[in-house]
């Protein structure tokens, strides 16, 4: 069975195109065509102009819906994320547990390994952010569970895991090397977060083997111009970072900067959480943004598309690179195989959206998720 998505612009790869049809059989991009050319026997899908763009990635968020997996990790918050992500548009994100005890922390773990035989698939694994922090920059983590990382711990972790844990941000500077050297063997994505490095030991661990920034500027020592701290560091080594656009935990203006330093290595996290009042995270809506009971920042209230949307409205980036930096940098850094983009043997996972940034719906291994929840 094939089906036609027609009357739409095709957003991919940096690019907006007119005038084609993407063609959907199964799980995939059949292919794509001129819309004279859309196959007799295809079902026919009238988009109406709307944009068509690969689902989005998100590679740190908390919770969403009526749970918050990273403060109470189970199944039924993973099986709610992944029903109320999809109709966001959002196709993959790895589920991330904020530093915790270490029962916390083992129960995401064992939740993942029992959600992932049933997993719709958007569900990529897990982020552990901390808890091997610096508490100098520990932001809403709580400081009575930070500490360093032993080998032994860490080990145990990763076996536990059975391949669910994907990503781990940690302070380098605090942790010895053979923990770093254990976690890239184990192809696990380090990022170096709420972290006091210095220019120079930033320069140290870069790219050997640390991969990735977690939320620039959140969490890291500021710029100072006798002291430059971290994000010089970032700007010229240019290790893929992650950034959360919703104006507050970053001025509009510093992301228009770290796009200029940082080019295609610069995405979009949500870092988003729910509102709850109980465990470690007793996260409270503030307007726009949450917030601990003592006021302190926390995660944001932002989706990927409204992410998406403020890049285009508030920082000047066009919108086939938004998309870029909402999909396909995160894949490149996550290596997650033909996703990303709208391409002939790409997966079906696509996001289709209005001029004004709403979700008409979403396309997941070729299946339709209907908009129900920005």
């Amino acid at each position: 069975m094939l089906t036609a998505l027609y009357n739409t612009q095709i957003v991919s790869n940096g690019n907006i195109t007119e005038g084609k049809a993407v063609i959907i059989q199964n799980h995939h991009i059949h292919s794509i065509v001129p819309v004279d050319a859309i196959p007799a026997d295809a079902e026919r899908i009238d988009l109406q102009e709307a944009y068509l763009a690969p689902g989005l990635i998100d590679l740190q968020i908390y919770g969403a819906g009526r749970y918050l997996f990273g403060g109470n990790p189970s199944v039924a918050a993973l099986q709610e994320m992944e029903e109320v992500l999809l109709q966001q548009g959002c196709t993959g994100f790895f589920a991330t547990v904020a530093t915790n005890s270490d029962d916390v922390v083992i129960a995401a773990i064992e939740a993942a390994k029992a959600y992932r035989p049933h997993a719709i698939g958007s569900f990529l694994g897990l982020q552990l952010e901390g808890p091997y922090l610096n508490p100098i920059r520990k932001g809403a983590h709580p400081e009575k569970y930070i500490k360093k990382a032993a080998l032994a711990e860490v080990k145990h972790w990763v076996e536990l895991a059975e391949g669910e844990i994907k990503m781990i941000t940690l302070a380098p500077e605090l942790q010895d090397a053979e923990v770093l050297a254990y976690l890239h063997q184990q192809n696990i994505i380090i990022s170096s977060g709420h972290s006091n490095a210095t220019y120079n030991e930033a320069k140290q661990f870069l790219h050997r083997p640390v991969q990735a920034i977690t939320h620039l500027y959140n969490a890291m020592q500021p710029m100072h111009h006798r002291d430059p701290g971290v994000i010089p560091a970032i700007f010229e080594e240019r290790p893929y970072t992650s950034i959360v656009p919703d104006g507050i935990h970053v001025d509009f203006t510093m992301i228009r900067l770290a796009k200029r330093e940082l080019g295609d290595k610069l995405f979009f996290i949500t870092d988003a959480v729910t509102e709850v009042t109980e465990g470690t995270y007793p996260h409270r809506l503030e307007g726009n943004k949450y917030v601990m009971p003592d006021g302190t920042l926390s995660g944001s209230a932002l989706t990927m598309l409204k992410a998406v949307q403020n890049a285009v409205n508030h920082v000047g980036i066009a919108l086939p690179e938004a998309i870029n930096m909402a999909s396909l940098y995160p894949v490149q850094l996550a290596a997650l195989p033909n996703k990303g983009k709208v391409e002939v043997g790409y997966d079906a996972d696509l996001i289709i959206f209005d001029a004004e940034f709403n979700t008409q719906f979403t396309l997941f291994k070729g299946k339709t998720y209907n908009h129900k929840t920005n």
